[in-house]
């Protein structure tokens, strides 16, 4: 039992680690808090965008929501980071985070605001037209209050699916929770800061997680 102890919750090395930890732990916050809103702003965008009459909207819309759906993460991670320095386009780890995380997580989200877009009855457009708002305040103030309500589980549920992923950005180097904690791993031959990141990333999602099932709960009970 201690030799399990010291290998996974040995108290001197998470006190000695605990510095870069902290370090990634907020840099991980900090990329959640840019890529979640980008991906909500891209999504929106996306999904205004599908309602547009047009096939010449419409179809080349289709194409990039099924192109980087289809794309791993970290495929296109990747791509971005080690690939368009060929092109002569150099970013940094961080930036390539945010481009791909906005590509990929946009598309996502995007389909889930057209669901929610498309669950509001045509009759509710209809009406606010005939009291003289035009088709953008009626979308605004009475289509899309009802459509982030309609799919508001949804959009919570791949909220916590991108911020799990940002434990991805550890193959561009960037210093979040999960390199940060591999780091420690590997100069303290000890499991116990990979134990410390998951703690970490338990504490951080629980919450949202909670939510959810409350939210499930609640869809379910009215029918």
């Amino acid at each position: 039992m201690q030799g399990f102890l010291d290998a996974f919750f040995n108290v001197e090395i998470l006190a000695e680690a605990w510095p870069i930890l902290l370090a990634g732990l907020l840099q991980t916050l900090l990329l959640s808090a840019l890529v979640v809103p980008l991906g909500l702003i891209g999504g929106l965008i996306l999904a205004l965008l599908s309602t547009a009459k047009t096939r010449w909207i419409r179809w080349p819309l289709m194409a990039w929501v099924d192109t980087f759906r289809a794309l791993p993460p970290l495929v296109l991670l990747i791509f971005i980071y080690a690939g368009l320095p060929f092109a002569g386009f150099e970013v940094s780890a961080f930036t390539a985070v945010a481009i791909g995380f906005f590509l990929n997580t946009g598309a996502y989200y995007g389909e889930v605001m057209r669901a929610g877009i498309e669950s509001v009855p045509a009759g509710q457009m209809e009406a606010a037209r005939s009291l003289g708002l035009s088709r953008a305040k009626a979308m605004r103030l009475v289509v899309l209050p009802q459509a982030f309500r309609n799919v508001l589980p949804d959009l919570i549920s791949n909220t916590l699916e991108v911020v799990k992923l940002t434990s991805i950005a550890a193959v561009v180097a960037l210093p979040e929770l999960l390199f940060q904690a591999r780091q420690a791993q590997s100069v303290t031959y000890n499991a116990t800061p990979i134990v410390a990141a998951a703690i970490a990333y338990f504490i951080l999602l629980w919450p949202l997680v909670r939510l959810l099932s409350t939210l499930e709960n609640r869809k379910i009970a009215r029918g």
